[in-house]
C-alpha cells in the first residue's frame, strides 16, 4: 500500500493595481481555469481559496491564495505536479510561491518560486526561478 503524501502552501501577491489591472481578478480566473477535482487531475480548482474570497471586501497589502491536498504516491507523478504548478503561476500575478510536500518514507520537501527580474511575476512572464530544500528527520 502507498503512504499518503500531503502537498500545501501558499502563493502571495500584493493588492496593489497597476495600470487598472484587477490582479486578484486575473488570479481567480486563472483557478477557475483549473478541472474539477471530480476529474481527478493532479491540481484542481477546489485546492485553492484566496485570502479575500474568505474576507470578502480586503483592505490588507496582500493577497494570499491557499492550497492543499492529500495524493496517494504523488512523489512518482511529482514532475508532472511541478509542471502544472508552473503553468498556474505563468497565468497569475504574484511576489512569491511556496509548495510544501510532506512524505512519510522521503521527508519534508520544501519549493520556493520568485520572479527574477521583478518584484512581481506577471501573467506570460517565464521569469520564474525554482528553489528546492528537502529535511528528513532521523527516527
Amino acid at each position: 500500500m502507498q503512504e499518503e503524501s500531503v502537498v500545501y502552501g501558499c502563493i502571495k501577491d500584493t493588492v496593489y493595481r497597476a495600470d487598472g489591472v484587477d490582479r486578484i481578478a486575473i488570479n481567480h480566473a486563472a483557478m477557475a481555469s483549473l478541472p474539477s477535482a471530480d476529474s481527478w487531475p493532479l491540481l484542481s480548482r477546489e485546492m485553492f481559496t484566496s485570502s479575500s474570497q474568505l474576507a470578502g471586501d480586503i483592505t490588507q497589502h496582500t493577497e494570499i491564495v491557499h492550497f492543499g491536498a492529500p495524493y496517494q504516491g504523488i512523489e512518482y507523478e511529482w514532475p508532472m505536479w511541478i509542471e502544472q504548478f508552473e503553468t498556474l503561476l505563468r497565468k497569475m500575478y504574484w511576489v512569491s510561491a511556496y509548495v510544501h510536500l510532506e512524505t512519510e518514507l522521503s521527508g519534508v520537501h520544501s519549493f520556493t518560486w520568485e520572479s527574477i527580474n521583478a518584484d512581481f511575476h506577471s501573467p506570460g512572464s517565464d521569469d520564474i526561478h525554482l528553489r528546492c530544500e528537502w529535511v528528513k528527520e532521523a527516527i
